[in-house]
């Protein structure tokens, strides 16, 4: 089967350098691949018999529900089957974690993110609501609600939380938590040992910000390795 790496509009902005190191990494697991850069809002025309790896728990979503051709599977599953990745070594720090709204009924990668926190020697401490049972960061809320209303959400999220750092791949998630006053470790950046950024975090900015790079991205584009 063929693959193509979808590592998703939000992640692209926040650090499109860690989407190249992620997709040096499949490439050497898979061999050469793609890198699309068309936005799953729109109409990736991705071949047949073609497997979506993807990063963004929207993509995950839309890749599954949408789109006919494509099958998929996320990064996360990805490394936990893979001998090769150099996990970090957190020396048993104790993080809690959020489960991204779009894959809340997605065991598998509940499961698939848990494993690689036990690779990177990191103790999670689970919320009350967790896995099937989680709540959304606040970041849903956005365009339904006044500003200070999503702000409030994020806040009650943030403080729901048991530790103080708080595991989430979803990066919408980030700039919740950072609204949040609590300190967001986003999953690519634990795996590759960097530390997570606030960047635009404000709801409003960070939509409109979201929404201009998702419009600039509507033709079937790709890179290639």
């Amino acid at each position: 089967m063929n693959h193509i790496f979808a590592p998703g509009c939000a992640l692209l902005l926040y650090k499109p350098q860690l989407a190249e190191a992620a997709h040096r990494f499949l490439v050497s697991r898979f061999g050469e691949m793609e890198m699309l850069l068309t936005c799953c809002r729109h109409t990736p025309e991705v071949p047949a018999e073609t497997r979506v790896i993807n990063v963004c728990p929207g993509c995950d979503k839309r890749y599954r529900l949408d789109y006919e051709t494509p099958s998929t599977i996320s990064l996360w599953e990805v490394l936990t089957e893979s001998d090769g990745f150099a996990f970090p070594n957190y020396d048993s720090q104790r993080m809690t974690i959020i489960d991204a709204c779009p894959t809340r009924d997605q065991d598998r990668i509940h499961d698939a993110v848990r494993t690689l926190a036990t690779k990177m020697d990191i103790e999670i401490v689970e919320p009350a609501k967790t896995r099937r049972k989680s709540t959304c960061c606040g970041d849903v809320f956005h365009g339904e609600l006044p500003r200070e209303d999503v702000v409030r959400q994020m806040k009650i999220k943030a403080a729901e939380m048991p530790v103080e750092d708080i595991v989430v791949y979803c990066v919408s998630c980030i700039k919740a938590m950072f609204v949040g006053e609590r300190r967001p470790r986003y999953l690519l950046d634990l795996l590759f040992a960097e530390e997570t950024l606030p960047k635009t975090f404000d709801p409003d900015a960070w939509h409109e910000e979201l929404d201009a790079y998702i419009d600039a991205h509507v033709d079937y584009e790709v890179a290639a390795r």
